[in-house]
């Protein structure tokens, strides 16, 4: 594992390729943040029924995940450059396919192949390869609080992109320009994005790859979906990490917005400040992790922030009014991404430098799966804004669920920098 103190010269300048992944991360989140609020009302516009939504938003994410499983498990070995070059043409296809057509097949294929996200959350093989990336520019001591850091970016990123969305879509609609153009207007930007990013992707250094030294001892060991000690590990914490997904599937962001939509007849706008304040809110959250990591440990940071916000959650639909609701809801965001970093620093912590990609895109992947499944759910409980408010009773519940399960089985276990912390 890399171990670097805390006042390291390297890390007094940070190396070029992190700065290049946060402004990747800044772009493609904007983009995110975009076509999560725009994503459902779309196919609503398109006259889809709430299965034909359902099945689409389950297809995007299923997708999504089998893509992001074979791109991350070979990206140690094949290259990461050559892999997140890939994983931004099929962001470009995604969009631009959503914003070309109104045909219900060619956007299931493309929501299957292409990347699209529904939710404002990472989607495809990015995050897993550019966090294993940013591990190798940076200490183990620094790993948390960069990912914070690099989290926090995204988090406003997508605010950023769902307000510029909400604001575009009514001054167009405004205008006189059907919905359904205002809508593809912005499928077209998120493709044009997804081009910068492919250029972007190209000044990555070999200081971002795998030293070779571990390439050959990988290419010694055993593998299975790229990993080979750490499988165990790597494959119990993908379980849970599906469950917490499933459960969050119920209320993406784009289900939320719905939800908004149909309980208070929000406009655009409206429905775009909320989710800016939002993602504001779950951003800056993520920062204090680093702290709470450094003294409680990553693991109690991850179990211990995420209960109250999993409560906040369920009491969201019982509000009677707009503010009240957007009001438990912010609290909900601003402690919810406490344990996102903490999660993402711990899976790199306890594997091997050769299978930091891997590890990572496996564990994306059981996340995208367990939450690709639940729109399944999800659709049939669209048509009313009380039958869709049960959607935030399932997903707190589970989510509670899934915080004790994952306490209990790995409270033993440790990062290496912090294995004199007390169990």
């Amino acid at each position: 594992m890399d171990q670097e103190p805390a006042n390291s010269p390297r890390l007094r300048t940070l190396p070029s390729d992190v700065v290049l992944l946060f402004a990747t991360r800044v772009l493609r989140m904007l983009a995110y943040g975009s076509s999560s609020l725009v994503l459902v009302l779309y196919l609503a516009a398109l006259d889809f029924d709430e299965r034909q939504i359902g099945l689409l938003l389950a297809m995007t994410l299923l997708g999504d995940a089998a893509i992001s499983l074979w791109i991350t498990t070979v990206a140690d070995r094949l290259g990461r450059r050559r892999m997140l070059i890939a994983g931004s043409l099929l962001m470009v296809l995604g969009g631009v396919v959503f914003a070309g057509t109104s045909s219900f097949l060619p956007l299931l294929l493309a929501a299957t192949i292409g990347v699209i996200s529904p939710s404002g959350n990472e989607v495809g093989p990015f995050l897993a390869i550019e966090q294993a990336a940013l591990a190798q520019n940076v200490g183990g001591h620094e790993r948390t609080r960069m990912f914070a850091w690099y989290h926090l970016a995204g988090s406003l990123a997508t605010a950023a992109g769902a307000l510029l969305a909400g604001l575009s879509v009514q001054v167009q609609q405004g205008l006189g320009t059907p919905a359904v153009q205002s809508y593809r207007s912005i499928f077209l930007a998120y493709a044009v994005i997804g081009v910068v990013l492919g250029v972007l992707f190209l000044r990555l250094k070999p200081a971002s790859e795998v030293p070779q030294a571990e390439r050959v001892q990988q290419r010694a060991g055993r593998l299975f979906l790229g990993l080979h000690r750490s499988r165990g590990v790597v494959l119990k914490l993908s379980a849970l990490f599906a469950l917490d997904a499933f459960a969050g599937g119920f209320v993406l962001q784009s289900l939320i917005v719905y939800w908004f939509k149909l309980r208070f007849d929000a406009e655009p706008a409206t429905l775009g400040g909320i989710l800016f304040g939002a993602n504001v809110l779950a951003g800056f959250s993520a920062l204090v992790a680093a702290a709470l990591a450094r003294r409680f440990g990553l693991l109690r940071t991850m179990v211990f922030s995420h209960v109250p916000s999993n409560v906040l959650l369920i009491l969201v639909p019982l509000m009677p009014t707009l503010p009240l609701a957007v009001a438990v809801l912010f609290l909900r965001f601003a402690i919810s991404q406490m344990d996102v970093p903490a999660r993402q620093s711990y899976t790199l912590a306890v594997v091997a430098a050769d299978e930091r990609s891997a590890a990572a895109g496996v564990t994306g992947v059981a996340r995208t799966i367990g939450a690709s499944l639940s729109p399944l759910f999800a659709g049939p409980l669209l048509p009313t804004a009380a039958t869709a408010r049960s959607l935030f009773f399932i997903a707190g519940g589970l989510k509670l669920v899934y915080d004790g399960i994952l306490y209990v089985l790995f409270r033993r276990l440790h990062a290496p920098e912090e294995t004199d912390k007390p169990e």
